[in-house]
């Protein structure tokens, strides 16, 4: 799915950067993570929604979202600690970084209709130094890009806003939530998994979760649905509808050159354009209005 990736194969291959210094980095990272929560608890929730996507699936319910969420986040940690020590995390004053927080503070007003939970999400974004062509948001509000996304596309402040946005949607739809509860409830059985959860061993399983969040997949009704939820996003953030189309059309000319990690989770087909393509109308009166504003 969109977090998949090999952090450490992809660490070698990238020289060492220098990091910064771990004070001055919490010090950046705590201003950039309050400055997201006193946005998303601004944000009203009377917004309504003009792409039309399907009601979540009751079936997520069978994983508790706060055992789900401080599970993505100790795995988060984990990541971005040994990104840290391998030297590939950057540092705040990056301009790519920064760039990027500033993405987010935008966007994040604008996600507490989606899911209500959002407006107690521990928002975080980090930038990793490495050539993959990825980028993802665990639940709880956990982004980090890859250079080679923004670099290798070439892309520009809107597109970025629309990788971002898309990710985002992914985690206020809860679709790992519902990948999750339907794993378990397959190969564990109903009545295992309440007993599991009615343990109150929230450790053990928030460990067991985070492990299996590096190996789901999406499906093509997830990604079509973070597509339109990103579009709304990124359009009622002031980022251009129509990026969304030309990112894509980005995507599309990287398939068949070596299949890059985000591809083989994010197809870039036809369809996938065409309807976004006929979603940009819909958000284009949102676009305008934020411009306005």
């Amino acid at each position: 799915m969109c977090f998949i990736c090999d952090l450490k194969s992809a660490a070698r291959s990238v020289p060492p950067t220098q990091a910064a210094r771990p004070e001055k980095v919490w010090s950046a990272r705590r201003a950039f993570l309050l400055a997201g929560s006193a946005a998303v608890l601004g944000a009203g929730t009377d917004a309504l929604a003009q792409v039309e996507v399907g009601r979540s699936s009751a079936v997520r319910k069978l994983v508790p979202a706060a055992e789900l969420e401080a599970a993505a986040s100790q795995q988060y940690s984990q990541m971005m600690a040994e990104a840290r020590q391998k030297g590939v995390l950057l540092p705040d004053h990056h301009p790519q970084l920064q760039r990027l927080r500033k993405t987010a503070q935008r966007l994040i007003p604008h996600s507490a209709p989606w899911n209500s939970r959002a407006r107690g999400w521990q928002w975080e974004v980090n930038l990793i130094n490495s050539d993959q062509i990825n980028a993802f948001c665990m639940p709880g509000g956990k982004i980090a890009f890859y250079t080679g996304i923004l670099d290798k596309l070439k892309l520009d402040h809107d597109e970025a806003a629309m990788i971002m946005g898309h990710e985002m949607a992914h985690a206020l739809r809860e679709h790992a939530r519902e990948r999750l509860a339907k794993t378990q409830a397959t190969g564990m059985g109903l009545s295992v998994l309440s007993s599991l959860f009615g343990l109150g061993q929230l450790g053990d399983v928030a460990a067991s979760l985070g492990t299996q969040l590096l190996a789901l997949r999406f499906s093509r009704e997830d990604e079509s649905e973070a597509d339109l939820v990103g579009l709304e996003l990124a359009a009622r953030a002031a980022y251009k509808p129509q990026a969304s189309v030309s990112l894509w059309q980005k995507m599309a000319a990287l398939n068949g050159s070596g299949g890059p990690s985000f591809l083989s989770t994010h197809p870039s087909g036809p369809n996938r354009i065409q309807e976004l393509q006929a979603n940009v109308h819909k958000v284009q009166g949102l676009y305008e209005a934020a411009r306005r504003g």
